[in-house]
């Protein structure tokens, strides 16, 4: 699987997350510490998080990290 496979895959996955919370990208960026536009990037597979925006982006979404990386177990 290809960076850029990767990086849509968890995209999408990160979006479906926040849609079901009711989660806004500007609430989830307030929230998480994150930015909007980087949340953006990330959800369009433009940008891949680090490890320190994943653990915020899991806690934000109140979450265990393994679920936020469910698309690839």
């Amino acid at each position: 699987m290809g960076d850029e496979s990767i990086a849509k895959k968890f995209g999408s996955h990160l979006k479906s997350l926040r849609e079901s919370k009711g989660m806004s990208q500007e609430k989830l960026g307030l929230i998480s510490d994150l930015h909007p536009t980087y949340i953006s990037l990330l959800e369009r597979g433009i940008n891949q998080p680090s490890l320190t925006s994943l653990i915020a982006l899991a806690k934000s979404l109140n979450i265990k990290l393994i679920e936020l990386l469910q698309p690839f177990n």
